[in-house]
């Protein structure tokens, strides 16, 4: 009897759902695949790989042929379509044999995966393909389960399997995916068929898991049993011989104080991480992910973190993403993380070394033909009883690298519970890490945008000229954060960003700018998201038109507040994140025409406009030396999708001129030289002609964006 009920994994299967794709075996093992990459415990994102064999009609000779269908190269089963698949020929894909040279030539068998494409639409045939062609079975699934990988990265692995299995599970010794290993797993399966036993499933040491079956059922259901088998017996054993991970070391700061640590600290990792980088290749800054999981304080407060940390990861889809070792920084829970030079003083001889360390490595493992070597910082940082920081060059990837950490988290707790943890030698680590395959899948990616690696705060950006600024910067390629004092405003801009962008994209925070400890928390909720702020946008903003008699007290403060102070506030804020950071930055202040020009009715308004105008020059001359340009935007009538004209400004606007409001958008177009409607979108191309590299030796400028008004001319 099929067991539908699992303790460890996710039973998904939908019977209705499965009805539907019968007799299209591609469609039920893209259904299978899609339910095991929906369950990370299974195999994280782009991890593992699933296939199909099935008989096909060749296009060529009409005659019936059997075709492999696999996960292409660089997908991921979760999301996987037919789009991302690649079909070969089976008779061509085995015929390789005979020309295969053996192990030192195992890469120039990847192009001639080429020559046996069956669907022209077909993706890049992986490196995993031979591993699924010599088994014989119609449906295999070959995952990275962290139940599976613990039991095979542990000491006595081949033992705990055989034992676990009664001999049905066989083993094969690590070996890099390739033409060899794929015919080592044909030798198991025939050696087992010798001795008459019936495999269901090989392990592959330090690696992964192959199961398969018949039917895209049966080979769903022989996963989910394995897996839930290794994860049972894992279970029975945490804490059994000693306390996991050797037991707590330290007690760890409760939530709230582990955010506020991880927050102050977040921006001068993410300096350490980015300034050695942009100095060494020019490239833009990283983007950082911070994690407090419950797993991952289990072991960075343990008694084992220093002997387990150095020694890495096993599986090389975590290697791959993690690096040879994470770092781990000597700071206590409770560190004093307000004195930043102290602390940077303290951390630097950590990067440092860390540095050094990932240089010897690379020395001693490289090849003749090995790629230069990258970026010697750490991917992920550990700091006790607080949390774990992964650093990449967009968010997908940090996010990703700290979910693979904790899959090796789950691994080495694992392998410690039944046997001993063993990781990937240097050598093998290194030869996947630099392997030329992978090195082409690099070049292969796209060249980041203008905007890549950086983190814009833009005010106000739940809608009018701060949505399509924050919407322009998403894409360039920024992480943005997104904020508004209106919650309701900001949750529909969220959904839309999310939409458009994906979740790595953009965060948000609520944020009033006239109130220090609301911009504190914004600001500390921004380091939490991306690590830290490169692109300042001064957006946010309200307007009033009286005359000197009508205008009160009241809007006087009220216009000085959120314009003046409130540039001011928010200023001073992103400026000491900056500072932390020290890989320089931009600011750019929305001012307006109106800080120019005079006009009736307008004397609150156009004041503060002006003073926000004239503290861009002052702080452009301040922090010139900090590598911070302080630019400003001057706008003019940007009527669509703007709160400005709330409020009765475009009634006040309309009465100064003498026309209706719904006159205005035709007077301000009549009225400028070029004789042009001004759309957010205009505003927001200027904001990113300031910040998108071809003007970073520019600051102390006014970019007009008014369709051309005379008066407003700098002179």
């Amino acid at each position: 009897m099929i067991t539908k009920t699992f303790k460890h994994v996710d039973y998904l299967w939908n019977e209705a759902n499965a009805a539907e794709l019968a007799g299209d075996e591609v469609a039920l093992f893209i259904y299978r695949s899609n339910l095991l990459g929906a369950d990370l415990r299974l195999t994280n994102y782009g991890g593992g790989n699933t296939s199909v064999k099935i008989i096909d009609k060749d296009p060529l000779t009409g005659k019936s042929t059997e075709v492999m269908w696999i996960k292409g190269s660089g997908g991921d089963i979760g999301t996987l379509t037919k789009g991302g698949c690649a079909a070969l020929y089976m008779d061509r894909l085995l015929s390789l044999e005979n020309v295969y040279r053996g192990l030192e030539h195992e890469d120039e068998m990847v192009e001639l995966f080429n020559h046996c494409i069956f669907d022209l639409d077909s993706k890049a045939p992986s490196i995993d393909t031979p591993l699924h062609g010599f088994l014989p079975f119609r449906h295999i699934d070959h995952l990275h389960p962290d139940a599976a990988i613990a039991i095979a990265a542990a000491k006595d692995g081949k033992k705990i399997t055989d034992e676990l299995f009664n001999g049905e599970i066989g083993w094969v010794e690590w070996q890099r995916p390739g033409f060899d290993l794929g015919l080592k797993l044909r030798a198991c399966l025939n050696d087992a068929a010798d001795k008459g036993i019936k495999l269901k499933g090989i392990m592959l040491g330090s690696h992964g898991l192959f199961t398969w079956g018949d039917t895209a059922y049966e080979s769903y259901i022989n996963t989910l049993e394995v897996i839930e088998q290794c994860a049972e017996y894992l279970e029975a054993n945490y804490g059994k011989q000693r306390p996991v991970f050797g037991g707590a070391k330290i007690k760890g700061l409760e939530s709230a104080e582990r955010l506020a640590q991880a927050a102050k600290l977040a921006p001068v990792l993410r300096g350490f991480c980015s300034n050695y980088v942009k100095k060494s290749t020019g490239c833009t800054g990283m983007i950082g992910h911070f994690t407090d999981d419950a797993r991952v304080l289990e072991f960075a407060n343990s008694n084992d973190l220093d002997r387990l940390a150095p020694l890495g990861t096993s599986c090389p889809d975590h290697f791959l993403r993690t690096k040879i070792s994470p770092l781990v920084l000597r700071l206590t829970p409770e560190e004093n993380l307000n004195d930043t030079k102290s602390i940077k003083e303290k951390i630097e001889p950590a990067f440092v070394a860390y540095r050094e360390m990932y240089k010897a490595y690379y020395e001693k493992c490289k090849h003749p033909n090995s790629p230069a070597m990258r970026d010697p910082n750490p991917v992920v940082i550990i700091y006790p009883g607080v949390g774990m920081f992964t650093f990449a060059k967009d968010k997908n990837t940090a996010r990703l690298a700290s979910e693979y950490y904790i899959n090796a988290i789950n691994v080495m707790k694992g392998a410690e519970a039944v046997s001993e943890y063993t990781s990937l030698p240097h050598q093998e680590a290194f030869d996947i890490e630099y392997w030329l395959l992978e090195e082409a899948k690099l070049q292969r990616r796209p060249k980041p945008k203008a905007l890549s690696g950086r983190v814009a705060f833009v005010t106000g950006s739940a809608g009018g000229i701060g949505k399509a600024i924050a919407k322009k910067f998403a894409e360039e390629g920024a992480c943005v954060i997104l904020n508004d004092i209106n919650a309701e405003r900001l949750a529909s801009a969220k959904a839309e960003f999310i939409k458009s962008f994906g979740k790595d994209a953009v965060a948000t925070v609520e944020m009033d700018v006239t109130s220090q400890e609301s911009i504190d928390k914004a600001m500390a909720g921004s380091a939490l998201a991306f690590g830290g702020i490169d692109l300042l946008i001064n957006n946010a903003g309200i307007s009033i038109s009286k005359t000197i008699t009508d205008h009160t007290h009241q809007d006087w403060d009220k216009l000085y507040d959120i314009l003046v102070k409130g540039q001011f506030f928010v200023t001073q804020a992103a400026v000491k994140v900056m500072r932390e950071q020290e890989i320089g930055g931009d600011i750019v202040n929305i001012a307006s025409k109106n800080a120019v020009v005079s006009g009736p009715n307008n004397a609150g308004y156009g004041s503060a406009k002006a003073a926000q105008a004239h503290m861009s020059r002052l702080l452009a001359a301040e922090l010139g030396g900090d590598k911070i340009r302080v630019n400003t935007v001057n706008p003019d009538a940007v009527i669509a999708d703007s709160n400005i004209w709330a409020g009765g400004w475009a009634e006040g606007r309309a009465k100064a001129y003498g026309i209706t409001v719904e006159e205005l958008p035709a007077y301000y177009a009549k009225r400028t030289l070029l004789n042009e409607t001004i759309l957010p979108e205009d505003i927001a191309n200027a904001c990113f002609a300031l910040v998108g590299g071809l003007l970073n030796k520019s600051t102390g400028n006014a970019v007009n964006v008014d369709g051309g008004v005379a008066m407003g001319f700098y002179r």
